[in-house]
């Protein structure tokens, strides 16, 4: 992440930046695509209609996006079987995606960075912290939540449970590999020599080592996080189906692909393009915050 703080610091005396988009395309693609997504979810209640609204009169009305700045109306995107307007149901969708995304990244991203400190630096705990992260592995996200949703009654803090658990040992196993990656450099062997305490050479000396590969692989737990919600809502074990998602919107409008494929188009189109944007800013990360790679860039 330093890397790129420095070079949007350095872009005023190089170019500006026109400098820094060409060298981090990528970024900036993916950067655009979320922040358009993100303020489209925010204005949802001031820019979309009702998403719950049955009109069936207006059933399967095609969309006219000549009318996709007009404030109300409901054939921007058209409409599905119901009638319920497809625009606000597509961009209250993104609400919960990009939520469940956000939220399972940050979980299992903390929880597997304390997790990982503790197994790749405490050779005791080392054995019994990964032998649990195996067994976590073994079980399937979409099982899990099926299980969850069975025995309560769902929601989006269920679906976001649900997911975060099978992402943490990912994390865990990265950070580990980092530590045990650092633990033996020289810098490490000085700072304990000196009587440095444990905690104190994690938090000052092995912590910043692992930021950099989890910010990167945070962007793709979320873009992960994002799919498998998806495909949770779209078999009806995602988030309760009167809540508007794009996996439920999906599932609730194949029957009807072809007579109205817009219902599906749209909120499908939605889906790939947050996840396409997600995974662009990843790989630019990556490549930003690898120096072998940020050489070759320059």
């Amino acid at each position: 992440m330093a890397g790129v703080a420095a070079e949007a610091a350095a872009a005023p005396r190089s170019g500006g930046a026109r400098v820094f988009i060409r060298r981090n395309p990528t970024i900036v693609i993916g950067g655009a695509l979320l922040i358009v997504m993100l303020i489209l979810a925010l204005l949802a209640p001031f820019i979309a209609g009702d998403p719950l609204h049955v009109a069936p009169v207006n059933r399967l009305q095609p969309p006219d996006l000549t009318n996709l700045f007009v404030a109300g109306a409901m054939d921007r995107f058209g409409t599905d079987n119901l009638g319920r307007d497809v625009f606000a149901r597509t961009i209250y969708g993104a609400r919960v995606s990009l939520l469940v995304g956000i939220a399972v990244a940050f979980f299992s991203t903390t929880i597997g960075l304390f997790v990982g400190l503790a197994a790749g630096y405490y050779r005791a705990l080392d054995t019994i912290i990964m032998r649990l992260m195996d067994a976590l592995m073994a079980i399937p996200g979409i099982l899990l939540a099926i299980a969850l949703v069975a025995l309560t009654r769902g929601g989006v803090p269920v679906v976001i449970f649900a997911i975060t658990v099978p992402e943490i040992p990912r994390v865990v196993r990265l950070v580990r590999a980092v530590v045990l990656t650092v633990r033996e450099r020289p810098f490490i062997d000085a700072a304990v020599s000196v009587g440095s305490r444990p905690r104190k050479v994690i938090l000052r000396h092995i912590l910043p080592n692992t930021l950099a590969p989890l910010i990167v692989q945070a962007t793709y737990v979320c873009a992960s996080a994002i799919l498998v919600e998806a495909g949770l809502s779209f078999l009806g074990a995602g988030v309760p189906p009167e809540i508007p998602t794009w996996g439920n919107m999906i599932a609730q409008s194949r029957l009807f692909l072809s007579r109205a494929p817009w219902t599906v188009f749209f909120p499908g189109a939605c889906l790939a393009i947050v996840v396409l944007a997600i995974n662009l800013v990843g790989d630019g990360l990556r490549d930003r915050l690898d120096p072998r790679l940020a050489r070759r860039m320059r």
